[in-house]
């Protein structure tokens, strides 16, 4: 049944995508291209609302699904490696065209060439599993 709950939010989720235009290849580009504001206002809501909820949630007025308080772990820093991250993260979403979230939506949708990316992305993950240890994190 938790399952279900997940997937259906998934669904709705996936909807909203849509009809907003952020999964659209044309909207990516024109980001990319300082074009439009259209997914900059999509990335800023989302930015924005995760930080009044986290914020929110630190005060102890919004607890997870159990019941428990939500606690977000302090993260080392390392500005080069966030850098170095995004810019690749950046690479990847201007020539796929799609950030990994909206692959599968995407592929809902009838967009058959998401099999490839999804199937590279899982290799990616794959190999990233293999040598993450040797990695300077």
């Amino acid at each position: 049944m938790k399952a279900l709950r997940f997937l259906l939010v998934g669904i709705f989720f996936g909807i909203i995508l849509v009809k907003s235009e952020a999964v659209s290849w044309y909207r990516i580009y024109e980001m990319f291209r300082f074009q439009s504001f259209h997914m900059y206002g999509i990335i800023g809501t989302a930015i924005i609302t995760g930080i009044v909820f986290l914020q929110i949630s630190n005060k102890g007025y919004i607890k997870s699904i159990t019941g428990s308080k939500i606690h977000v772990p302090k993260k080392e820093h390392g500005l080069v490696r966030y850098i170095v991250g995004g810019i690749i993260f950046g690479f990847g979403w201007a020539l796929i065209g799609a950030c990994p979230g909206p692959m599968y939506i995407l592929l809902g949708t009838g967009v058959w060439s998401m099999i490839i990316v999804i199937a590279a992305a899982i290799v990616g993950t794959f190999i990233y599993g293999l040598v993450k240890n040797k990695l300077p994190h």
